[in-house]
């Protein structure tokens, strides 16, 4: 299943309190719309997840299904290191509206193989939203190999991956290996044009929040066989996409909306703001890129 071109996987915003702002929710969901945003991963790990309550998430996800009115999809991430608490939050975000879910890899508890398998084709089974896997080893530790994900790709809702692994030699596997109608993303903005060679489809994207239409440009310019355009606007795009991770995520991207006039508040702790200077190299790194388009 293709849910687009460029997923933007949205920060959460807070207001002065650390509380979630939906009103800020609602002007950066308006932005991401209008700045190349084919569809939106809401509470993930760029939206802090980790640090969000559960009442949180539904309210976050409530919002954002109201604000995009059916405009693009709506993915939930509502995937975690427990089976049932995971089955029970899906089916929570299915009856507030969501398009489709993502399952992170379960992070901490180190399950087999066998174990991934069983877990997200549980949760698959209770619900009837598309599934979106989402196979982060960085930060999971267990990394998922390409035959789990060939298996899982064969369970009737389970219709996309998003790759974080870095792993090319895996993703091309998972995409010779899965039909057509199976979707391959990248998790990681710099290997968006790479995996898009290997014949993925697209990218689930933090960069995009700021550079979300150039991003748009550079795989459209591939799909339609620019493949040189792609590759020089790769090439340009690099330094912001690899800034925005140069401090932990997503405190550079929240910096950097601020920076273009967008406030989506700080990050909750253990996550830190940007030091001085950290915010210094952020805003000569995004100006370089303004002046190079």
């Amino acid at each position: 299943m293709n849910f687009g071109n460029v997923l933007t996987a949205m920060v959460t915003p807070f207001d002065e309190s650390g509380k979630v702002d939906l009103q800020k929710t609602t002007g950066l969901i308006e932005h991401l719309l209008e700045n190349g945003s084919d569809g939106l991963v809401i509470a993930g790990t760029t939206g802090e997840s980790p640090t969000l309550t559960k009442e949180e998430k539904i309210s976050l996800l409530k919002q954002t299904v109201k604000t995009v009115n059916k405009r693009v999809p709506v993915i939930a991430g509502t995937g975690s290191n427990n089976t049932a608490a995971s089955i029970s939050f899906t089916r929570e975000a299915e009856t507030s509206g969501a398009d489709a879910i993502m399952l992170v890899v379960p992070y901490y508890n180190k399950p087999s193989q066998r174990g991934l398998y069983e877990h997200f084709s549980a949760i698959a089974n209770a619900t009837k939203l598309p599934v979106m896997l989402y196979n982060i080893p960085g930060r999971s530790v267990v990394k998922m190999e390409a035959n789990t994900i060939v298996q899982l790709s064969k369970v009737k809702n389970i219709v996309s991956v998003k790759e974080a692994s870095g792993d090319l030699d895996l993703i091309s596997e998972v995409i010779e290996r899965t039909g057509d109608d199976f979707s391959v993303y990248s998790g990681e903005d710099s290997v968006t044009l790479p995996l898009l060679a290997l014949g993925g489809d697209g990218v689930v994207s933090v960069a995009s929040h700021v550079i979300g239409n150039e991003i748009q440009k550079m795989v459209t310019a591939f799909k339609s066989g620019k493949v040189s355009d792609a590759g020089n606007l790769h090439r340009k795009l690099l330094p912001v996409m690899n800034g925005l991770f140069a401090a932990p995520s997503p405190s550079p991207v929240k910096a950097a909306l601020r920076m273009k006039g967008i406030d989506t508040g700080s990050v909750r702790m253990p996550l830190l703001e940007l030091t001085d200077t950290e915010k210094q190299v952020l805003k000569e790194t995004l100006n370089l890129v303004s002046v190079t388009q």
